[in-house]
Parts: C-alpha cells; sequence; structure tokens
C-alpha cells in the first residue's frame, strides 16, 4: 500500500547556462517548483514543468502552486491508497490542470518505488538500461551561430537535432545546417507559431529531410494539423495539442500527426502518458519524451518514461551539465555520446541535493492533513 503522511512545496530559481530563445520568447532562468510526498519514512519527488506565463498551456506556476495547498493534496494526505494509479479516483473529478495533477501522481510513482525498491521505469513497463537522445536549440543571433551550435552538439554525439523555429525564421537556419550537415537527423519545433494560411513557407521545408515539424499550429487545433498534414511531405509531430490518450487517438486518426511527442507532466503523470504510448503504439506511430527545461528531478521522470517500448525516436533529456552550473539532485545524468543511462536504484534512482536546494529555495512550507 502507498501511504502519503506529509508533503514540501518548494519553488527554486535556477540560472540556465546559456540563452534559450524560441517563438515564445526568451529564457535565462527557470523556476522549478517541486513536490515531495513523505511516507512510510521514504521521499517521493517530483517537478513542475508549468511555466510563470501561461504561454506553453494555460497552466502558471502561481496557479499550480494555489491549487497544490488547497485542492489537491488535501484529497491525498494522510491517505493510503493501493497504489499510484489509485490517486486518479482522488484527483481525476477535477478539469485540466494536468501539471499540477502530474506533480502529485509523478512523486508518488517515486515513494512507490522507492517503497517496493523498483525502478520507475520497470513500473511502468519499461525495459531499457539506456535511452538515446536528441537535444533541442534555441534560435540564434545568426546562421553561422545556428551552424556552429549544431556543429558542437553534434561532435558531442547526439543522436538528434531539432531547431527552434518562428515565423521569418525558419527555412535559412534548416537550409545552412542541412548544407553543413546532410547526414544528421534533424528536426523543427514551432511552438505554435504559424497558422495554415504559412502552409507554403512550411511546405519548403519538405526539401530538407526532416524526421518531422513539431507542434507548428495552434496548439488546441487538430483540425488544421490535418489538413496542413494533406500539403506536406514531412511528418507532422504533435507537443501542445495532446493532453489526453484521447487527444491522442483522434489526432493520428485524422492524421494530424504521424508522431507525437510525450512530455509526462503535459499529460498529467506516468499512467496517462503510458496510455498515450500505448495509442500511438496501436497507431504504428513513434513516440519521444520531449522536455520542458526540467531540473535532475523531472529529467530523471523523464529517462524512466523512455524505457518504454514505443519510445523510438530520439528525446530531448540531453546532459543536464547543459543547463545548469549546479543540478538539483546528487547524482550526475550525462549522456555519453547520445545515449543517456537510465538512473540506477528504486524509483527514479535520484536524490536532492537538500544543502544546494536550500541555497536557491524562494519558497519552502510543508503540509500536513
Amino acid at each position: 500500500m502507498l501511504r502519503i503522511d506529509a508533503a514540501e512545496i518548494v519553488v527554486a530559481r535556477l540560472p540556465l547556462r546559456f540563452r534559450f530563445e524560441t517563438s515564445f520568447g526568451v529564457q535565462t532562468e527557470k523556476r522549478i517548483p517541486l513536490l515531495v510526498l513523505h511516507g512510510d519514512g521514504l521521499q517521493g519527488v517530483a517537478e513542475g514543468a508549468m511555466e510563470p506565463a501561461p504561454m506553453f498551456r494555460e497552466e502558471t506556476v502561481a496557479g499550480a502552486l494555489s491549487l497544490l495547498r488547497d485542492v489537491f493534496l488535501p484529497r491525498v494526505l494522510g491517505r493510503t491508497f493501493a497504489n499510484p494509479e489509485a490517486l486518479e479516483a482522488a484527483l481525476g473529478t477535477f478539469r485540466g490542470n494536468r501539471m499540477a495533477r502530474a506533480m502529485v501522481e509523478m512523486a508518488a510513482w517515486d515513494l512507490w518505488g522507492r517503497r517496493l525498491g523498483v525502478p520507475l521505469g520497470t513500473l511502468l513497463g519499461g525495459t531499457k538500461t539506456e535511452v538515446e537522445v536528441g537535444v533541442s536549440l534555441g534560435i540564434q543571433p545568426d546562421e553561422a551561430a545556428t551552424v556552429e551550435t549544431v556543429r558542437r552538439h553534434v561532435e558531442q554525439g547526439y543522436r538528434r537535432i531539432k531547431l527552434k523555429i518562428k515565423p521569418g525564421w525558419d527555412v535559412q537556419p534548416v537550409r545552412a545546417v542541412r548544407e553543413a550537415f546532410p547526414d544528421i537527423r534533424l528536426t523543427v519545433d514551432a511552438n505554435s507559431a504559424y497558422t495554415l494560411a504559412d502552409a507554403s513557407r512550411l511546405r519548403a521545408l519538405d526539401a530538407y529531410n526532416l524526421t518531422y515539424i513539431e507542434q507548428p499550429l495552434a496548439w488546441d487545433d487538430l483540425v488544421d494539423h490535418a489538413e496542413l498534414g494533406r500539403r506536406l511531405q514531412t511528418p507532422l509531430c504533435l507537443d501542445e495539442s495532446i493532453a489526453t490518450a484521447a487527444d491522442a487517438r483522434k489526432g493520428l486518426a485524422l492524421g494530424a500527426a504521424q508522431v507525437i511527442n510525450i512530455k509526462v507532466a503535459r499529460v498529467g503523470g506516468h499512467a496517462e502518458a503510458r496510455r498515450v504510448h500505448d495509442v500511438a503504439a496501436s497507431f504504428g506511430a513513434p513516440v519521444w519524451c520531449g522536455g520542458m527545461l526540467e531540473s535532475g528531478v523531472g529529467r530523471a521522470h523523464n529517462i524512466h518514461l523512455s524505457t518504454l517500448p514505443n519510445f523510438r525516436l530520439p528525446g530531448d533529456t540531453s546532459s543536464a551539465s547543459r543547463y545548469w552550473d549546479r543540478d538539483l539532485i546528487r547524482e550526475p545524468l550525462e549522456a555519453v555520446d547520445g545515449v543517456m543511462p537510465v538512473p540506477a536504484g528504486a524509483g527514479t534512482g535520484v536524490t536532492l541535493d537538500r544543502e544546494y536546494l536550500a541555497e536557491v529555495a524562494e519558497t519552502h512550507e510543508e503540509l500536513r492533513p
């Protein structure tokens, strides 16, 4: 049984090692909410992937913290559950806010794994001991800088290069990179920056042998993605549009995507992520694990999820040292030649660096039944 006795909510702020620009804007730091669940003398930890402003989807850090304190945690603290999936009965009646719910569910999975002495990936049905990883590169000042940034990461062995694009910065960087690196696995991510009126511009990307174009159109529009898919040769990958396994089924059935990016936080936790994985597999569509500039806590969850069999494309779980001078966990999560080892041990296999967390924490509160 899974007993949840108490919780901690910690919000940390970490400076990024580089300027990260997407169609949403520029990031130079990350505000990271953490949830620690306590039970039977053990701790399970999860990370919130929401941003301070509702740019990626509708959730925010402030809104998630309020829901955790006032709505979600009061439903689970002091209770015993058969397993982490049983939390859905306690939280599943609430609409939306999947990233906030995911924090509770993911921390419960980590706690459950530690209680059983079993790795999280094994509990989810994964079998891999290492996973292929790629890298997501933000918008650079010019084409030369883009090519040089790609060169560094190709030399480090990453198995896929993803370029962020936006209107006015799309064909140019892709052309420059493809000319410099004819054989690399290359993708682009628009983060919903285009409309169907831009179809001819996006069709120009067909010339550059991309593995897929990720989320070119609106985050909540499957219909226009399906229409765009009929106009392009390059496969489409959906990210923001997929919040549930039902969304994945509809998107794949409509032809709105041929590839799915699974972000465990975006879909509400590991149980729903596994269902999205299974739906995509039934369509023969590969999935991969996306990233949200997570610290080692969220990164470890992503790595374990990626051990499931239909994660057939490299994900975004690149080396933590790319992002942080010092991580929030004690164990290094470093890829070698584009391959990330799965953290060994029970649960996620990683532990909080409590000393450093105390230095970078903005807030720290404890909650009990």
